[in-house]
C-alpha cells in the first residue's frame, strides 16, 4: 500500500549545518536508562530507530562533567575517554543505517543533586532546587564561567570523537543556560545578569566556543524551553522567548523547542489525561517567525496528518518524537509504506518516564513490550522466531496480557484460539479509558484488535472467539489446545482487602447498595448517592480519576487515603495537574487516615500515626504503642473501595490442581501471564503476555529465560575485547 501523498514532506531530506537530515523524522534526547554505563543497550534501543526509518537519534541528558551529577536517576556521561568509546557503540550502529547521532550535553546546576560524585554544582546564583532535595548550587564567578564554559567545549571535543554528529548545548528544562536566561534562578548584577543581554550572554557565549571548537565537523542545537508557563515572572515566548531565539540564532544550526520547566516537566513531556498531540504549538509557532534555521517541535506526535499540518502551516520544520519513537520505533518506515493502521500509537501514559524518575530501571513502555529489551534479550519489535512446534495455544483472556501474547504466538506461526466472555479485546482496559482523560489509552486495544484481525485472516486456524461463556477447567481440558494460557485479570478487593492492614475491614461488603467497587462505578448498574467516599490506599491513577468522574457528575466527594494519593502518578508527571483538577472540583481529601470499621451510611476513620511515636515492650497480647484514639466517623450515601486487587486466579488454580489429568488430555503446561498471576501495571501485564510468547518453546515457560547483562566484573577488562555487536533474535 503506498503512503498518501500529501505526506510526501514528511520525507524531504534538511540541511542542518554540515549535516543532512534523510527525512523530517527526528527522535529528541530521552532518557532509557542506559546512559553510558550500558552501551549495549545505548546502542540497540537508539540505532533500531535508524532501522525503523527515524533520520536521527539522541542520547538522553548527556554529562558533561562530574559537577552534573544526576545520581539517583540515570543520565548518560561523556566525562572522559571510556565513555568515548562506549558511546562510540551507538554512533557506530546509528551510522549503519545512515542517521545522524545526536548528544545533549547537558550541565544541571542546582538540579544536579552530586549524589555520586559528591562535587559542588555551580550556577548563576545561588538558589535552592525547586526540583531535588536539599540541593544548593554555588553562584560562579567569572572565573568559574569561564571553566563551565571549558567544560561544554571540551565535551564537544570528546562528543565529536565519539562521532556524534549533532551536539546540543541543552537549555530546557532549567539547566544552566536557561538558569542564566530566566530571572527566576538568575539574581547577578554583573555583565551576566540583569537585561535580557547579560543574562543570555552565558548561552550565546557557550554556543560561539562550541560552534568555534567543532562546527565544522558537527551540527550544533540547542534546546530551548519557549516559555516556561509561569508567566511574566520567568520566560515567556512573545518576550525573552522570540529575542533570544533572534539573538542565537547565527550560532546555531537546529533549534529544537519546548515549553516549561523541570519542577512541572510534564508540560512538556504532557501526559495524554490532559494534553493532546501538538499541545504545544500555541507556544513554539512564534519561532519560525524569527528563526531562520531549521525548527524541530515536539508534542507527542502520532498521527501523519498532524505531522504534515505542522510543516505546512511553518509551524516547525522536523518532526520531533520521543514518545511516540518508543512505542513505534518503526513509525517512519510505516508511514512511508502507508502502512497507517500498523502503527502502535503511543497512549500518552508516560509509564516510560516513570522508569527514569523511580531511578533508573530500563525504560519501559505500555505500547511496546520490547523497549528496553532491544539488546538485553535480543527483542525485535518487528520480527518474531518462528515457532519451533506445532502445539496449538489456548489463551483464556483477551485483555492486555492476552491479547498480547495471542498476537506474538500467531506472528510466530502458532495456531492460537484467544478466548473471552467478554464482546471485545482489551479486558479491564475496556472500562478505564472511560475515566476522564484516559481515551487514548484504548489505543492499547486497538493495535491488538487491529493485528490480531490480520493474522488470523493469513492463518484460517487461528480463532478470536468472544461473547463466550466462561472457561470451566474441564472445557480447558477438553479443548484439545496442547498449551494453554491463562490471562484472566484481576478484580478489586470487594471486602477492603489492602496493603496497609492486609486483611478484610470489618463491614465492607460491595454486595451491599451503598458499597461499590470501581468496576461497579463504571458498569453504571448501581445508584450513587450524593455524597461519596472514596475509601483508597491504591497509589496510582484510579483513585483520583473516580473522584474526577464522580464530582464532575454533581456528587459531593471525599478521598479518604491511607497513603500518599496517587503518588505513582509523580513518576508519571501527572499529579501536579490531577491535583488541580481534583481541587477545582472541590473534591476533598482527608489524608493520611485510613479506616477500621464500615457501618451503614459511615466509615470509622483514624489518622495512620495516631498511635504514638513511643514504642515500649509491654509483654504479649499488647501493643507496644499506644493505643490510637483519633477514631471518628464520617458519613456517606456512597462508599467506594480503592483499596487493592486480587488475582482472578480460580481458573489456573483448579488447572494445576488437576495437573495429573493434562497428559490424557494432550496438555503440555498450562501457564499463567497478566494480572491473572499478580496485578500489575497495563505495561508490565502486557510485557508478560509477550514474553510467554516469545518463550512458548523453553523448557519452562512460565519462569523468565536470563538476559544479557552489562557489568562490570571484578578482575576483567571493563570492556570487552572485539568488535562490538548487535544480535537480535530471529
Amino acid at each position: 500500500m503506498a503512503r498518501d501523498p500529501k505526506h510526501d514532506i514528511l520525507f524531504q531530506p534538511i540541511q542542518i549545518g554540515p549535516k543532512t537530515l534523510r527525512n523530517r523524522f527526528y527522535q529528541v534526547p530521552h532518557c532509557i536508562g542506559a546512559g553510558s554505563d550500558k552501551p549495549g543497550f545505548q546502542a540497540a534501543h537508539r540505532s533500531l530507530k535508524g532501522e525503523g526509518g527515524w533520520a536521527a537519534m539522541n542520547t538522553e541528558y548527556c554529562s558533561i562533567h562530574p559537577e552534573s551529577d544526576d545520581t539517583m536517576r540515570l543520565s548518560a556521561r561523556i566525562w572522559d575517554e571510556g565513555d568515548v568509546r562506549n558511546l562510540r557503540a551507538m554512533t557506530d550502529e546509528i551510522h549503519k543505517y545512515g542517521a545522524l547521532a545526536g548528544i545533549e550535553m547537558w550541565y544541571g546546576g542546582a538540579h544536579a543533586p552530586c549524589l555520586e560524585s559528591r562535587c559542588t554544582p555551580r550556577g548563576p546564583s545561588q538558589y535552592a532546587s525547586e526540583f531535588e532535595t536539599l540541593s544548593y548550587c554555588k553562584e560562579m564567578d567569572l572565573a568559574e564561567i569561564a571553566m563551565v564554559q571549558q567544560y561544554y567545549v571540551d565535551a564537544a571535543y570528546r562528543a565529536r570523537d565519539a562521532g556524534f554528529d549533532i551536539v546540543y548545548v541543552y537549555g530546557a528544562h532549567s539547566y544552566l543556560p536557561l538558569q542564566f536566561l530566566n530571572p527566576y534562578y538568575n539574581k547577578r548584577t554583573d555583565k551576566y545578569g540583569g537585561s535580557l543581554e547579560n543574562r543570555a550572554r552565558f548561552w550565546i557565549e557557550t554556543l560561539e566556543k562550541v560552534r568555534k571548537a567543532v562546527g565544522s565537523d558537527c551540527a550544533i542545537a540547542t534546546r530551548f524551553a519557549v516559555d516556561t508557563i509561569y508567566g511574566p515572572e520567568q520566560i515567556e515566548i512573545e518576550v525573552d522567548g522570540m529575542k533570544f531565539v533572534e539573538m542565537a540564532d547565527p550560532l546555531v544550526d537546529l533549534w529544537d523547542v519546548d515549553v516549561g520547566d523541570i519542577a512541572e516537566w510534564g508540560e512538556d513531556a504532557g501526559p495524554s489525561r490532559f494534553y493532546q498531540q501538538g499541545h504545544q504549538v500555541p507556544w513554539t509557532r512564534f519561532v519560525k517567525q524569527v528563526s531562520k534555521k531549521p525548527v524541530l517541535g515536539v508534542g507527542r506526535y502520532t498521527d501523519p496528518e498532524k505531522m504534515t499540518e505542522i510543516v505546512t502551516k511553518g509551524f516547525a520544520d522536523i518532526i520531533g518524537a520521543a514518545r511516540p519513537s518508543i512505542a513505534d520505533p518503526f513509525l517512519p518506515k510505516k508511514i512511508e509504506e502507508g502502512r497507517y493502521d500498523d502503527i502502535r500509537v503511543c497512549i500518552g501514559c508516560n509509564v516510560c518516564i516513570s522508569r527514569w524518575e523511580i531511578g533508573g530501571p530500563p525504560m519501559i513502555c505500555t505500547q511496546n513490550a520490547t523497549a528496553g529489551e532491544e539488546y538485553r534479550r535480543g527483542w525485535h519489535p518487528e520480527k518474531f522466531p518462528k515457532a519451533q512446534t506445532k502445539d496449538s495455544v489456548l489463551v483464556v483472556g483477551a485483555g492486555p496480557s492476552g491479547a498480547e501474547a495471542a498476537r506474538v504466538l500467531m506472528e510466530r506461526g502458532y495456531t492460537v484460539h484467544l478466548y473471552d466472555k467478554a464482546e471485545k479485546i482489551g479486558g479491564h482496559l475496556n472500562s478505564v479509558v472511560t475515566l476522564p482523560g484516559l481515551g487514548e489509552w484504548g489505543y492499547h486495544r486497538d493495535y491488538r484488535e487491529t493485528q490480531i484481525a490480520k493474522l488470523i485472516k493469513k492463518n484460517k486456524d487461528c480463532v478470536l472467539a468472544l461473547g463466550q461463556k466462561p472457561m470451566t477447567a474441564d472445557a480447558v481440558l477438553q479443548y484439545g489446545a496442547e498449551k494453554v494460557i491463562i490471562a484472566t485479570g484481576s478484580s478489586w478487593n470487594t471486602d477492603g482487602t489492602n496493603c496497609l492492614t492486609h486483611a478484610p475491614i470489618p463491614g465492607v461488603d460491595a454486595s451491599l447498595p451503598d458499597q461499590l467497587t470501581p468496576e461497579q462505578v463504571l458498569e453504571g448498574k448501581k445508584p450513587i448517592g450524593k455524597r461519596v467516599v472514596l475509601l483508597t490506599s491504591d497509589t496510582y491513577f484510579m483513585a483520583p480519576s473516580l473522584a474526577e468522574k464522580l464530582a464532575t457528575a454533581g456528587h459531593e466527594v471525599t478521598i479518604v487515603s491511607g497513603t500518599h494519593l496517587a503518588n505513582y502518578m509523580h513518576f508519571t508527571l501527572e499529579y501536579p495537574n490531577m491535583m488541580r483538577r481534583l481541587h477545582e472540583l472541590g473534591v476533598k481529601e482527608i489524608g493520611h487516615h485510613f479506616c477500621s470499621r464500615v457501618e451503614r451510611g459511615r466509615l470509622e476513620v483514624y489518622n495512620i500515626w495516631g498511635d504514638g511515636s513511643k514504642r515500649s515492650y509491654r509483654g504479649p497480647g499488647v501493643s507496644p504503642r499506644d493505643a490510637n484514639k483519633s477514631h471518628r466517623w464520617v458519613e456517606f450515601d456512597s462508599l467506594v473501595l480503592v483499596t487493592g486487587r486480587h488475582s482472578d486466579n480460580a481458573l489456573y488454580n483448579e488447572l494445576k490442581s488437576r495437573e495429573a489429568e493434562w497428559a490424557q488430555n494432550g496438555v503440555k503446561g498450562v501457564y499463567v501471564i497478566g494480572d491473572a498471576e499478580i496485578p500489575r501495571l497495563i505495561a508490565d501485564a502486557t510485557f508478560s503476555g509477550h514474553r510467554i510468547a516469545r518463550e512458548i518453546d523453553a523448557a519452562t515457560p512460565q519462569y523468565p529465560l536470563p538476559y544479557k547483562r552489562e557489568v562490570a566484573v571484578w578482575g576483567a577488562a571493563h570492556m570487552p575485547g572485539g568488535e562490538f555487536k548487535i544480535e537480535y533474535k530471529v
